[in-house]
């Protein structure tokens, strides 16, 4: 039942999306984020461990997302990780994991709008991405119901795309099973990097998380909704990074700037690149719809708590979104889209998304078995396979990621202080 006020007399968004709208904006987070952008950096990383670095980041997404949807079931709230951090660990742990979210995930929406421009328009690529994120956030705004639509339809032409590639380029003669090769001459920690970078792909499931507060019987949709969406990313992944390496081998796909359009190049199917190129196009374009979903609503989250603004907190008494904070983070993402760099955008999101889900983890330790507390292998696993990735990114990624969660906690210190100094005025 859509509620009006959240507990500290908040207004409250609608619960208006059920389990096949939560799926599909879950999928279209994380469909073509991997596929497009980071399968490249990853073959450059692993060279043939590629796959096992495939495999490693679904264990380690899975564990989170099993983590994720006991806790989205006992808080059915808007904002993820941030709320649960707050309620099971205290109140910094909460505030550390929405602020490496937000401002993780905001490259990453920077990463997939310059997606969009550079298979679309490559000599005006920033242009067209700050112009897809203007649309995006005008969308939103309308309304979540209508978010879900377009996203549905969205998945649905990626998918096709997605499924056209990896059959033709599988069966082509260009295709050696030889070029798979997996494991042989992969190093252990190019194979964490791997890992590291190909978990930007899967994170896509934190979307159904945050979106929590518009879900229709979240205690049931929600742990149904977010293994779904995985479970049909990782086959689909799968399927294309097999076909890919078949036809281009682990060196070529690590120089590739467009894996897929590259493929089918080799394969001999010239005619099928600017159908890649469209698809690229679409499924970055629904990433980033579903990314700045997300994004705008832990900020919701943090602003109700006075984290942020508390001016961001506001929901629309006709849409209700939370139209503010929206709108703060598509000129935030905007910005970032018109100055930032594709690839060093997806290891500092990667590193900013694995802190959130270590906290997550973190919190699911804690849960009770009435509670829905998971097996405790599962917590343990997440947590430490986060810290693994993190850690084994690009040092680049690692220091900037690291600086920016230090600034974060910075903040709050001075916040706290300043606090509890006009409490003893």
């Amino acid at each position: 039942m859509a509620g009006t006020s959240t507990g500290a007399g908040q207004p409250m968004l609608e619960r208006r999306l059920g389990l096949t709208d939560a799926v599909v904006i879950g999928l279209g987070s994380m469909i073509g984020a991997g596929v497009f952008s980071a399968l490249g950096p990853a073959a450059a990383a692993a060279g043939p461990g590629l796959l096992l670095g495939l495999a490693l980041a679904a264990v380690v997404a899975y564990c989170n997302a099993t983590s994720s949807a006991r806790l989205a079931a006992r808080y059915p709230a808007a904002g993820g990780t941030y709320v649960y951090g707050r309620e099971r660990l205290g109140d910094f742990w909460g505030y550390l994991a929405g602020w490496g979210f937000v401002v993780g995930k905001s490259a990453s929406c920077a990463a997939m709008a310059l997606t969009i421009g550079s298979y679309l328009w490559p000599s005006q690529a920033h242009a067209v991405a700050v112009a897809a994120v203007v649309a995006l956030t005008a969308v939103n705004y309308a309304g979540v119901h209508k978010s879900a639509w377009l996203t549905r339809a969205i998945v649905a032409v990626v998918l096709s795309v997605l499924a056209t590639v990896a059959v033709t380029v599988a069966v082509s003669g260009e295709a050696d099973a030889t070029r798979l090769d997996i494991g042989s001459g992969a190093t252990f920690g190019g194979v964490l990097q791997a890992a590291g970078l190909l978990f930007f792909a899967f994170a896509g499931y934190a979307r159904i998380a945050t979106l929590g507060e518009e879900v229709r019987d979240p205690a049931r949709v929600i742990p149904r909704a977010i293994p779904l969406a995985l479970g049909i990313t990782l086959v689909v992944y799968t399927a294309v990074a097999v076909a890919v390496l078949a036809v281009l081998g682990g060196t070529s796909l690590g120089e590739a700037t467009a894996p897929l359009a590259d493929a089918v190049r080799a394969a001999g199917l010239p005619g099928l690149v600017p159908v890649v190129r469209a698809g690229a196009a679409v499924a970055a374009l629904g990433s980033l719809l579903a990314l700045i979903l997300g994004v705008s609503r832990t900020t919701l989250a943090m602003a109700r708590d006075r984290h942020l603004p508390h001016i961001l907190a506001a929901v629309h008494p006709r849409f209700k979104v939370p139209h503010h904070a929206e709108l703060a983070v598509g000129g935030v993402v905007a910005v970032l889209a018109a100055t930032a760099d594709l690839r060093g955008a997806i290891g500092f999101s990667s590193f900013g998304v694995l802190a959130y889900y270590a906290v997550a983890n973190a919190a699911a330790w804690t849960l009770s078995p009435a509670e829905g507390r998971p097996a405790r292998i599962v917590p343990v696993l997440g947590l430490a396979g986060c810290l693994a990735l993190a850690f084994a990114l690009p040092v680049s990624s690692v220091v900037s990621g690291a600086a920016v969660l230090a600034v974060g906690a910075a903040a709050y210190a001075v916040r706290r202080a300043a606090a509890a100094r006009r409490a003893n005025r």
